[in-house]
């Protein structure tokens, strides 16, 4: 049966970061923050992905790449992972002995995954890589939130270490991850001294509705990609996915740490939940392949959405998450959705003639999202009543004038607020 002529372009981008947490005591306290990382999220997502996009942070690569974090996470897998559920299977009430089993199951296919590269989660990574099933972004060396860092030249240290660590364990085709998307106007122009092909960018406090559907080629040369949060939050939202009641319950968990009971109480049955992890991918693909139709239907062309999440989310945090992801991926051709490997590679520059937007208020430039609800932080409720912990979060202001580097939709501060002669960003 021939698949129906696509619509449009997704980027699925999986952002994956952990922070150091080797050697920080064992179970139950310490590094199995990253140990189920490994074991519900990187493993299994990588055993599926393909068609998309992820990236591996320095300090997340350090981890992975450590003998003794190879040695104390198969431990950890088979002694608190497979043992515990193989314990609990003949313990829990008759209600939640399915989802023992599926537990075993998950944590069997992850020993297996992480022996066949040979005890290396960062084996993972390259093999998926070196097979073409996804490409691997870069990103800053500490994960440092670029924006705030006092002097050019500690991003240019955090650019630079970030690149040659990626480089050195990946190779490197141009990507780069922004940490928390943090942009600052000017910063494309010491990207692009560090041979950065495209970046994210979260403009969706100051966009239009559909605005985040097109990339935007910068003057320094790398390509500024909007994430889409209308996108994002069928999934990540206090009423996404994950909230189904018939998915697992992340904190539903017996006194040995297997997740038995389900959001909406009782049992957790592992085939009812991936039924709706399947049914949910559908409705992820119509939605996209809708809002895809919307944007080429106003624009008179096609449009891309990048869909930007955190790689703990499926798997870790959504238990069903990798599933939803498989299920996407097998279905996007079908749907009319191209799924794009390297978002950055072909882009559309504005048309000749197309109105330039006027800049946003310097007090919203820059604002990166909130994970907890996916607005830009200063808008966040839950930031805005914390009081100091929101004034932490704000943006500083620019301290350069109006860059016109990023067309169009990358903000820009009003220039007639600032006297110095060009960004310190710039060459």
């Amino acid at each position: 049966m021939r698949e129906p002529e696509s619509v449009g372009d997704l980027a699925i981008v999986l952002h994956s970061h952990m922070p150091y947490v080797e050697g920080f005591g064992t179970y139950p306290f310490g590094e199995e923050w990253l140990f189920d990382a490994v074991i519900r999220s990187y493993l299994p997502v990588l055993d599926v992905a393909e068609k998309l996009t992820m990236t591996v942070t320095p300090v997340l690569a350090d981890q992975l790449e450590d003998k003794g974090v190879h040695e104390r996470l198969r431990r950890f897998l088979i002694d608190w992972r497979i043992g515990a559920a193989e314990a609990d299977a003949k313990q829990v009430p008759a209600e939640c002995r399915d989802a023992c089993e599926g537990e075993l199951v998950r944590y069997r296919r992850a020993l297996e995954s992480l022996d066949g590269h040979g005890g290396s989660p960062l084996r993972a990574f390259q093999s998926a890589a070196e097979d073409g099933r996804v490409a691997l972004a870069a990103s800053a060396a500490t994960h440092a939130v670029l924006p705030l860092l006092a002097t050019r030249e500690g991003v240019r240290l955090q650019l630079d270490s970030g690149i040659r660590s990626h480089r050195r364990r990946f190779g490197w085709d141009g990507g780069f991850w922004l940490p928390e998307c943090a942009y600052q106007p000017g910063l494309e122009w010491r990207l692009a001294e560090r041979g950065v092909r495209w970046f994210c960018v979260d403009q969706s406090a100051h966009d239009e509705p559909l605005g985040a559907l097109e990339p935007v080629s910068t003057e320094a040369g790398p390509v500024a990609l909007p994430i889409d949060w209308e996108a994002i939050q069928w999934l990540w939202s206090l009423d996404g996915y994950p909230s189904d009641p018939v998915h697992a319950q992340f904190a539903g968990k017996s006194l040995r740490g297997v997740r038995i009971w389900k959001i909406g109480g009782g049992g957790y049955d592992p085939a009812k939940a991936e039924a709706a992890a399947r049914r949910q991918a559908g409705e992820f693909l119509a939605a996209t392949a809708e809002r895809l139709r919307e944007f080429s239907a106003s624009r008179g062309h096609r449009g891309l959405i990048v869909f930007a999440i955190d790689t703990e989310l499926l798997g870790h945090w959504w238990s069903e998450g990798a599933i939803w992801l498989r299920e996407v991926l097998a279905g996007a051709a079908a749907a009319g959705v191209r799924l794009r490997r390297r978002p950055g590679v072909r882009t559309r520059t504005s048309a000749p003639g197309t109105p330039q937007r006027s800049p946003t208020s310097p007090s919203a430039h820059g604002a990166w999202s909130c994970a907890c609800c996916g607005r830009s932080r200063p808008d966040c409720a839950v930031h805005r009543r914390s009081g100091p912990h929101a004034s932490s979060w704000r943006p500083k202001q620019a301290i350069g004038p109006s860059s016109t580097s990023v067309a169009r939709r990358v903000t820009t501060p009003s220039s007639e607020r600032y006297s110095t002669p060009k960004p310190p960003w710039r060459p």
